[in-house]
């Protein structure tokens, strides 16, 4: 008889078969792999540096393997899930589930692909797994939020269960081993959030870290090497560890009938997801008023509490510390007009006028937006101009959000500006539909070969440049 929450989630981990899941989780599986594999892509052009440590990093292992690296040789499946989640999450462009604040794609896709090539699946079995990952991955976040994420980073922590999931999924372990695989996950889940204040690398290698994590997590439970029961509702287990306040009933409520991956989000704008709101209320602004950012005299943003706590630093000296300032973002988007990858480049990020109005802008915790969080993620934006004029604008659900969501058409956009810089058009359109196709797919063969010849894209893109 299945008496914790822990075995409930390993038993429905694996038990989950494709023909038994809803055609739109299916779809939407499909959607978070090409939006995970565009920003991949994007990462070889947009961080050149940090892909090619990436790279580096799983070269020096020297191993050989069947899985993908996105734009690089195939290597073992933990390494090739460690490079993958790093560039996946390398311009913090990548899927979000706002209650667990989790970039679930960055962690869970890669673990999920690499397990499944290695295990010789098909499109079914990928998107099985996935779902799998990511039903694990949210569940345990919010599990364990809000009071989790003052010392830990979610994607690093809570991802870790996830990846293993997907890769227990993958590799057909039973519910036991699952279970053990997940009592792995617990006790190498790690990741500290200190990143916040410098945009340092910890943050990218977080879900590479967790990913690969995962992989082995789950080889470990299919080699016999025992982990704790009920790893996560032990009285030392994770949810008591990690929690000040953990609320276990999030692990099993709905499950089978709630699918968290229909709750995850995409992101409209390559920056944190608390700048979204903000963003959109700012352009909105600029839309209807054309405010002269010389003449602004100050920028007051209104938002919950944890805007103030973890994203309104003024330190940006790096893509990744821009991208993750809100008071930049918002600067950004009064001045330019929009918030895209131009925005993150260090020319705009260093000009004097532009960080003179992100100074400027004032980031204020309001109570009342804080109890609508994190269903919403609110903000009001006021501009006051030197005249005296002010200009307001606010927004609860940010683009992309599942109340607020990116159509197929908004989604395939998104994955041809990722991918312009890198692949030739034919290629990505090929890889695009080949994503699409993988519940069809009898094998991965296709998307394999189109994964690693991005390689060819990056080489071309930049002999021309």
């Amino acid at each position: 008889m299945i008496t914790t929450p822990t075995a409930q989630l390993s038993a429905f981990v694996a038990n989950m078969r494709f023909d038994d899941l809803p055609p739109e989780a299916v779809h939407q599986a499909c959607r978070f792999l090409l939006d995970a594999v565009g920003c991949a892509i994007s990462a070889h052009a947009e961080d050149p540096a940090k892909a090619n440590r990436a790279m580096q990093l799983v070269a020096g292992f020297h191993a050989s393997g069947s899985a993908s690296i996105i734009g690089g040789a195939p290597s073992d499946p933990a390494l090739a899930a460690l490079a993958n989640g790093i560039l996946i999450n390398a311009t913090d462009y990548d899927d979000t589930h706002k209650r667990a604040l989790i970039h679930v794609g960055s962690v869970v896709a890669p673990a999920a692909l690499a397990a499944t090539e290695q295990a010789g699946g098909s499109g079914p079995q990928l998107i099985t797994a996935m779902i799998a990952g990511y039903e694990v991955a949210a569940r345990i976040g919010m599990a364990v939020m809000p009071t989790h994420y003052r010392f830990w980073h979610s994607t690093a922590t809570n991802g870790t269960f996830g990846a293993a999931a997907a890769a227990s999924r993958a590799m057909g372990l039973d519910a036991a081993q699952t279970e053990t695989a997940l009592g792995h996950a617990a006790t190498q889940a790690a990741g500290l959030n200190t990143f916040f204040e410098t945009g340092s690398d910890t943050k990218s290698i977080h879900p590479g870290k967790a990913g690969l994590n995962g992989i082995l997590s789950a080889r470990m439970a299919a080699l016999d090497l025992s982990s704790p029961p009920d790893s996560l509702g032990h009285p030392k287990g994770y949810l008591a560890a990690f929690s000040a306040d953990p609320r276990p009933e999030a692990l099993t409520r709905g499950l089978g009938h709630d699918w968290e991956i229909l709750e995850n989000g995409f992101k409209y704008y390559p920056s944190i997801l608390a700048s979204h709101s903000p963003i959109g209320a700012s352009l909105d602004i600029v839309t209807r008023n054309a405010p002269s950012p010389d003449a602004i005299a100050a920028v007051r943003v209104r938002t919950y509490a944890t805007v103030k706590t973890h994203f309104s630093s003024t330190n940006v000296d790096s893509a990744m510390a821009a991208r993750l300032s809100v008071p930049y973002c918002v600067a950004a988007a009064l001045s330019d007009g929009q918030v895209t990858q131009a925005q993150f480049q260090p020319d705009r990020f260093r000009d004097s006028a532009l960080r003179q109005l992100m100074n400027r802008v004032e980031i204020i915790a309001d109570d009342n937006l804080t109890a609508l969080y994190p269903e919403k993620f609110p903000a009001r934006v006021s501009v006051h101009m030197q005249d005296g004029e002010i200009h307001e604008a606010g927004l609860d659900y940010p683009k992309g959000d599942p109340r607020n969501p990116l159509s197929d058409a908004e989604l395939l956009n998104k994955y041809r500006r990722n991918t312009a810089r890198t692949l030739p058009p034919q290629q990505a359109e090929d890889l695009a539909q080949a994503i699409m196709a993988l519940p069809d797919a009898p094998d991965l063969h296709r998307i394999s070969a189109l994964l690693r010849g991005a390689d060819d894209g990056q080489q071309s893109t930049r002999t021309r440049s």
